[in-house]
């Protein structure tokens, strides 16, 4: 399923960020981290796109736990576009490794944040109301 990718890609960027910026100054994980923020903000639109196009109805007992599913992955799409976009401008400007990386790394945990809820939702939609 698609909407798989974005979760492990945006995950796995943030954890290649907290080990680049607390633990190891290694270069290959710096990219890495860019590469997977970029491939996961980009998936995360298209998965979202997919979730709201081609599922089905709901029953009407989950419709708040669909609307809470929706608002977080609108919310994270909106923090992962923004967050990517601010990446691709410091890599661009060589500001990359100013004091405006923390802004990213903010906004990165934010989208993290708001991922988790995501599937939270998405978790409970599925198997407490779609699969039964």
């Amino acid at each position: 399923m698609v909407v798989h990718f974005p979760i492990a890609l945006i995950f796995a960027g943030f954890l290649a960020e907290v080990v680049f910026l607390f633990f190891r100054k290694e270069p290959l994980l710096k990219e890495f981290h860019f590469w997977l923020v970029m491939i996961g903000s980009l998936s995360a639109f298209a998965a979202y796109f997919s979730g709201a196009f081609l599922t089905g109805t709901v029953p009407p007992e989950a419709t708040l736990i669909h609307n809470r599913h929706e608002l977080f992955a609108e919310l994270t799409v909106f923090a992962a576009l923004i967050n990517a976009a601010l990446m691709v401008y410091l890599k661009l400007e060589k500001k990359d490794e100013t004091n405006l990386k923390w802004l990213s790394f903010a906004l990165n945990t934010i989208t993290v944040v708001l991922l988790a809820f995501t599937g939270h939702f998405g978790g409970l939609l599925v198997y407490d109301y779609l699969l039964k």
